[in-house]
């Protein structure tokens, strides 16, 4: 032929009405085993269908837009729901599927990752844990009631005795009960200068039994400049005071004694480490 180009026409003739296309399904989701299930359960269902009922079926190749448009249109938005709703037919319920294991290992645990909870660091632990590590003298600071019984002053007697001989220099005040057993425990341990006592206000203030027992104390910080002040006030700024010079608390209260409550609250506030021990 002359021409440069070939040209070649087909003609078109139309299917019968009856006649039945073939629908590849892709095996991306499922095993051999399921499709030729399917098939045979598809080719069952043409075999019983009249053949109006099988002229009225829609087959169509779906290719990129369509596909999502047929998704969304069928409220499907999962790949492998699609799928599944293409071999069984959309007018069946689809169930939840269990993903299999290797589905497991492509896919993951899931998308959405759950961030760990972390709790916020407990100040108090983390400050015990390094005076643990640090095993070192530290100043500590010994407040309690005025009314605790004679076998409890024994008591503290001893755990301020073993904290001088280990080292560790005691503030503490003058009043009666916890602070005199204090006083006495650390003057017996010989080691004056391990011990000093702040007074809220001055000397010619304090009891006299307490002043004579202040009299064998070698470091005594009075403080006449209060002594305007009621005795609940200037024992607060005492307190105060002994907080700002001590790494360490040790307080016996009852629950009700709400000068030494809120100091031990202040020393907490301060970064300090509390030992409360309650007496009721």
């Amino acid at each position: 032929m002359g021409s440069s180009s070939l040209g070649l026409r087909l003609s078109v003739s139309p299917l019968p009405q009856n006649f039945s296309k073939t629908v590849h399904l892709s095996l991306n989701h499922y095993s051999p085993a399921q499709f030729l299930s399917s098939c045979s359960a598809s080719s069952a269902l043409r075999s019983r269908d009249s053949p109006r009922a099988s002229s009225n079926r829609t087959h169509a190749w779906l290719h990129g837009d369509d596909k999502r448009a047929l998704r969304s249109n069928s409220g499907v938005t999962n790949e492998d729901e699609y799928a599944t709703t293409q071999m069984f037919g959309s007018g069946e319920e689809v169930s939840a599927q269990i993903p299999t294991q290797a589905q497991s290992v492509v896919d993951g645990p899931g998308a959405v990752l759950v961030a760990e909870y972390k709790p916020v660091p407990d100040v108090d632990y983390l400050q015990e844990l390094l005076a643990i590590q640090q095993q070192g003298p530290r100043n500590i600071g010994f407040f309690g009631t005025r009314n605790m019984g004679f076998m409890h002053q024994e008591l503290v007697e001893i755990l301020s005795y073993a904290l001088v001989i280990t080292k560790n220099h005691i503030f503490t005040s003058g009043a009666s009960g916890t602070n005199a057993a204090v006083i006495r425990g650390a003057l017996r341990a010989e080691k004056p200068e391990l011990l000093t006592v702040i007074l809220p206000q001055s000397l010619s203030k304090q009891p006299p039994e307490s002043q004579e027992l202040l009299s064998k104390v070698k470091n005594v910080i009075e403080k006449p400049y209060n002594d305007h002040l009621t005795l609940i006030e200037a024992g607060r700024l005492c307190n105060l005071d002994i907080i700002s010079q001590v790494q360490q608390v040790i307080c016996f209260a009852f629950h009700d004694s709400r000068l030494l409550m809120e100091t031990c609250q202040e020393a907490k506030d301060m970064r300090k480490i509390v030992s409360l021990f309650y007496l009721d």
